[in-house]
């Protein structure tokens, strides 16, 4: 069981990072190398793709954190 979780949390470290990597900053970043984030809507909200990418990032930050006190209660 530790074993699974084990490679479990070294996926999703990997998955979050490449993640993280794909917001954009003040100088756009990797996510300018795919064509994210190139403009804000006229209400500032953001494109769909930003926001999808911040809720998949946020969903990867929760998953790590669970694994990671799973992991530690073992």
């Amino acid at each position: 069981m530790a074993v699974v979780l084990g490679v479990l949390q070294v996926i999703i470290s990997i998955v979050l990072i490449f993640l993280v990597l794909l917001h954009s900053g003040k100088d756009t970043g990797l996510s300018g190398a795919f064509g994210i984030g190139q403009s804000g809507s006229a209400f500032g909200g953001g494109s769909l793709v930003e926001r999808t990418l911040a809720r998949w990032t946020i969903g990867f930050a929760i998953l790590f954190v669970v694994n990671t006190i799973i992991l530690l209660k073992i």
